[in-house]
């Protein structure tokens, strides 16, 4: 021990609890660093649909009180819409303006589904934008060109490289919206982005079949649809976070 050093004081095993607290208080540092949100309603994500029946309470369908009896059955953990079963589309009771959504999905062969935001009972129909769910390489609507392909804002901007997987596979989907800023994602990639009011997305809407809907191309709160298209299809793990 050189003249600047001094010997510590504390008995042994105070120094020993000192190390120990030393290390776990680090340990907890390292974990709220790898896990800064904590649990996810900590964070304010919301499960919409993660396999369980009872989950089927917060939906319900496109214009109606209650969730379908037909058409839409909860199988192996995923929310399965059967072909020609009926039903309709099912919409969340909540509604959410700012979001994350997530979701996984598959397809049967030559089906055809969607994940739909920014729609309006009150119209009657479930027109909005929609991200567009399809066997890409069989169904005829595909077969039209990019605008009605995987992931794309139906029949008016294209994915661009889209990470499409075949009929049968499990896609990874989200969908973000924030202010007036709107994202579609695929297998971990962005492959869409537009805002409202841009000269891009008000070009896409004339050359489309919503040139004619007034409340296209808006914002406003809305819930989260899934479409009954007359197809096989199946989601899970739907998720939302308000942004």
């Amino acid at each position: 021990m050189n003249a600047h050093q001094t010997r510590s004081t504390n008995p042994p095993s105070l120094r020993r609890f000192s190390y120990i607290g030393a290390a776990v208080v680090t340990a907890l540092l390292l974990s709220a660093c790898q896990n800064p949100g904590g649990s996810g309603k900590s964070t304010g994500t919301q499960d919409l649909f993660t396999g369980k029946a009872d989950q089927l309470k917060d939906w319900r369908g496109f214009g109606k009180a209650e969730f379908p009896l037909q058409g839409w059955v909860v199988e192996n953990g995923w929310l399965r819409h059967v072909a020609k079963g009926g039903g309709g589309d099912v919409i969340t009771r909540e509604k959410f303006t700012d979001f994350d959504l997530r979701f996984e999905w598959r397809i049967g062969t030559a089906a055809n589904s969607g994940v739909k935001y920014w729609i309006d009972e009150a119209r009657g129909s479930a027109v909005g934008h929609e991200y567009q769910v399809i066997d890409d390489a069989a169904h005829p609507d595909a077969l039209k060109g990019p605008k009605r392909q995987t992931a794309a804002l139906y029949d008016a901007l294209a994915a661009v490289n889209p990470a499409i997987r075949p009929a049968g596979a499990i896609n990874q989907s989200r969908i973000i919206v924030q202010g007036q800023h709107v994202e579609h994602w695929l297998n971990g990639r962005r492959v869409l982005s537009y805002d409202l009011g841009s000269p891009e997305l008000v070009a896409a809407k004339a050359q489309s079949k919503f040139s004619r809907e007034a409340h296209w191309g808006t914002q406003f709160p809305t819930p989260i649809l899934l479409q009954d298209h007359g197809d096989d299809v199946w989601f899970r793990n739907i998720v939302i976070r308000k942004l």
